[in-house]
């Protein structure tokens, strides 16, 4: 056995010691402040202060991470494609999808934050950041549609 069998074999137990499982990733995210499990566009997701904050893909078991923009997701998916990519979906968007077994724990916390805070009313947000009393926060109904679809 060489040193270069040694360094494959460690850094592939590395890799698996670092995968997330989708119980850790819900950990995760509840573990931000008035962030509740819900639905967006009929899927299962997270929403922080009633917008949306991430989902787990079961598709290709990736994450959508919010608030990465254009030229930082480039970068991200030209460095570790294993890791980070995008559909068409996302294309003209500010999000990056992320596998779950290819993250961890501090990185994921880093995106999710970026994203919380967007979400955070500004006055709660500095609040929390002060250590003050947390004013209420009052989530926004969702709005009706108007007009009329045609169902075919």
């Amino acid at each position: 056995m060489n040193i270069g069998s040694v360094l494959v074999a460690f850094v592939a137990v590395m890799e698996e010691a670092n995968a997330m499982a989708p119980k850790q990733f819900h950990e995760v995210v509840m573990g931000f402040p008035e962030t509740e499990l819900s639905t967006a566009y009929g899927k299962p997701a997270y929403k922080a202060f009633g917008k949306f904050l991430t989902r787990l893909r079961t598709e290709d078991d990736s994450i959508v991470l919010g608030c990465v923009p254009l030229d930082e997701r480039e970068m991200l998916c030209e460095a570790d494609p294993e890791t980070f990519h995008f559909t068409d979906h996302y294309r003209n968007y500010p999000y990056v999808l992320a596998r779950l077994k290819r993250l961890d724990v501090k990185t994921l916390r880093g995106y999710l934050d970026r994203q919380w805070r967007h979400n955070a009313p500004k006055k709660w947000l500095k609040a929390w950041e002060e250590g003050a009393p947390l004013p209420p926060v009052t989530k926004k109904a969702a709005k009706p549609r108007t007009g009329s679809r045609k169902l075919k």
